[in-house]
């Protein structure tokens, strides 16, 4: 891609072990030619194998954060990530509010690879309420759909997600007992498109991020949602192929893959 690079600014907490958050985006971002503007949500304390602990940011820092970038960047689109606080949902909500022509692709982190727990119920109502209406595309994992709308079949979850407000649902099948890996697109109350990739053989740190801002940045490309969808999984699923395992739990994405391995 050339030219201008469009911005993509990014609500997502920090990860210490560089393998999810503010650092998987930015990796992703400059995959396609984007710019990452970032605010970020909450510190944690995390290695390769858990989180620890969150420390939300303060609700006004990151208001006037992203004020102050978007009144200087032409952001093309928003990437949501660990909201970790219901007070910092509604931070974001009402900056997003002043953007509706901005999409947004919100990745619900609802908890972490190692199980920690990293939504509240209050949390959950925020988003459930307050943040889908104003999303472009939601993008839950199999067990994140189901806890956000109580339902044990996709589908069914998908289309309780839109009637929640969100314009399409992308539902990924990492997490089921499923030989190769499915994930469906929803939109305007049907699933419009399947993807199905091979199963990899281990577990990943930062891989929802990746998708998610892949999706992000391809839209901010210009792209339509089920092209940006299809190659967003595409970069994706390489990246995780050519995953790499810094410590001692989950294999990190090898998002820059497609760069030299020697100078």
């Amino acid at each position: 891609m050339t030219g201008d690079r469009p911005s993509v600014l990014c609500f997502s907490g920090h990860d210490p072990s560089g393998g999810a958050g503010i650092q998987a985006d930015i990796e992703t971002l400059i995959s396609f030619s984007c710019h990452a503007a970032s605010v970020v949500t909450a510190l944690t304390e995390q290695d390769s194998r858990n989180v620890k602990k969150i420390i939300p940011q303060r609700p006004e820092n990151i208001i006037s954060q992203a004020r102050t970038v978007l009144a200087d960047f032409p952001v093309k689109a928003f990437k949501i990530g660990l909201i970790g606080h219901h007070e910092t949902a509604e931070a974001i909500c009402s900056i997003l509010q002043d953007y509706p022509q901005i999409p947004v692709v919100l990745d619900p982190v609802l908890a972490a690879g190692g199980g920690t727990e990293l939504a509240t119920e209050q949390l959950l109502i925020s988003l459930k309420t307050r943040l889908l209406p104003l999303t472009h595309l939601l993008t839950p994992n199999s067990i994140e759909a189901r806890r956000l709308t109580d339902s044990e079949d996709l589908t069914d979850a998908a289309m309780k997600l839109m009637k929640m407000g969100c314009n399409a649902v992308l539902i990924t099948g990492t997490h089921e007992d499923t030989e190769a890996v499915s994930n469906q697109l929803y939109q305007d109350g049907q699933m419009i498109k399947s993807f199905a990739c091979a199963r990899l053989p281990y577990s990943y740190h930062g891989s929802g991020c990746t998708l998610a801002a892949a999706i992000a940045g391809l839209i901010a490309q210009g792209l339509e949602l089920p092209d940006a969808v299809s190659r967003a999984q595409d970069y994706t699923w390489n990246a995780l192929q050519n995953a790499y395992r810094p410590g001692q739990g989950q294999h990190n994405p090898a998002r820059l893959f497609w760069t030299p391995t020697s100078l």
